[in-house]
């Protein structure tokens, strides 16, 4: 009993957790993106299984509350993804293969009577669903870790989603290999509770901690008899943390950008860049993070990339340039990667955006001809 006890109380802290996650989520997160609202979906689904999986909870209640709770790891994977990549959209299909989740555990609970055998191979088919979608979470958090900016971010991806994706695999591993699930807490055990207060513990941290702060507001002056631009000052950090970055910094960053176009460099990453700078790593993430507003690395280098690009494309002396050429010599490695970042940035692909620019350069031209023309015989006659 003393053991019950504590896990009841465990899942009550639990479940308030995630409650308050999700209520303050819904109330106080304005507007309400895509990550929010997958994040108050995760904390939704967890009180519910911390509910529905605990001692003296009507068992029957299982046959329709746990096919719904089954597509809790669809939620995960869609808010890894829209949380560590900042590029990613969530779609159509991606609502689809939740509700194919949720339709293939309601056929294995409602057919577990009359057909075991084949529930049970719908309930391994969806614990490695479950397995290779946290597979990708962790895929997805390591792939992308170097590049993020944003400090916070930074800190918590790999806690939440090591502890989330950790859970996960435990309880559809069990499944696939053949372990009974009361082994691990399906059933309400106290490793399960165990398990859930951490990650509720960290969903309501994640909603507080770093603070907010004002981001660094820049002023840029831009320079008549130049192409480039300077960065002139940066305001104080409003909440007294960190120091505010450096316009100094700032200037070296953009002239290594803007005059020496380091972006060019095959492979560059953050760590190099630093070197350049002579700079820790986290000061240059600071630095671009909150003195520039970018959330990504490659996203900043590829703003660089992109402009000298669009400015090849209206080039009438480059007009027989191949893209990929241009492509190659702003920085990017393939024409795949180039053509995806051009398009979001513009609407255009580039060879849509070169035509476009093209046209409009030549009607320029044009018309400076016949405007030319027109003022050619006003100064004979004067």
């Amino acid at each position: 009993m003393g053991i019950i006890a504590l896990d009841l109380g465990l899942r009550g802290a639990t479940a308030a957790l995630f409650l308050m996650a999700m209520l303050v989520i819904l109330v106080r997160a304005r507007p309400l993106d895509a990550i929010k609202l997958l994040a108050a979906a995760m904390a939704a689904a967890g009180a519910a299984y911390t509910i529905a999986t605990a001692p003296f909870v009507p068992k029957s209640t299982l046959w329709w509350t746990w096919p719904i709770l089954a597509g809790n790891p669809v939620v995960v994977w869609l808010w890894a993804r829209a949380t560590f990549d900042d590029d990613f959209v969530v779609r159509r299909r991606h609502g689809a293969l939740w509700l194919i989740v949720v339709c293939i555990g309601f056929a294995v609970s409602l057919g577990w009577t009359a057909w075991p055998s084949l529930a049970r191979t719908g309930g391994r088919l969806l614990s490695l669903v479950a397995v290779i979608l946290a597979l990708s979470a962790i895929a997805q958090t390591v792939r992308t870790w170097s590049a993020d900016l944003v400090a916070g971010r930074r800190r918590l991806r790999l806690a939440i989603v090591a502890l989330s994706v950790l859970f996960i695999c435990l309880l559809a591993g069990s499944d696939l290999m053949s372990i009974s699930s009361a082994s691990v807490g399906i059933s309400g055990s106290l490793l399960s509770s165990i398990g859930l207060l951490p990650l509720a513990v960290m969903a309501s941290w994640s909603l507080f901690y770093p603070p907010p702060t004002t981001p660094a507001i820049i002023a840029t002056a831009i320079n008549p008899s130049s192409d480039t631009t300077s960065i002139a000052r940066t305001e104080p950090r409003a909440d007294g943390g960190r120091d505010s970055v450096a316009p100094a910094l700032l200037r070296r960053l953009d002239h290594l950008m803007s005059v020496e176009r380091i972006y060019r460099q095959e492979g560059l990453t953050i760590a190099a860049l630093a070197a350049k700078l002579d700079l820790p790593e986290h000061r240059l993430r600071q630095a671009i993070n909150e003195g520039l507003g970018h959330r990504n690395f490659n996203a900043f280098l590829n703003r660089y990339r992109i402009d000298e690009a669009k400015a090849a494309l209206s080039d009438l002396s480059q007009r027989d340039v191949p893209v990929l050429t241009i492509a190659m010599d702003a920085g990017f490695q393939s024409i795949g990667p180039f053509n995806r970042a051009f398009k979001a940035d513009t609407g255009l692909t580039p060879t849509e955006f070169r035509r476009d620019a093209l046209a409009e350069s030549l009607a320029s031209a044009s018309k400076s001809g016949d405007t030319s023309q027109i003022d050619q015989p006003d100064r004979e006659i004067g």
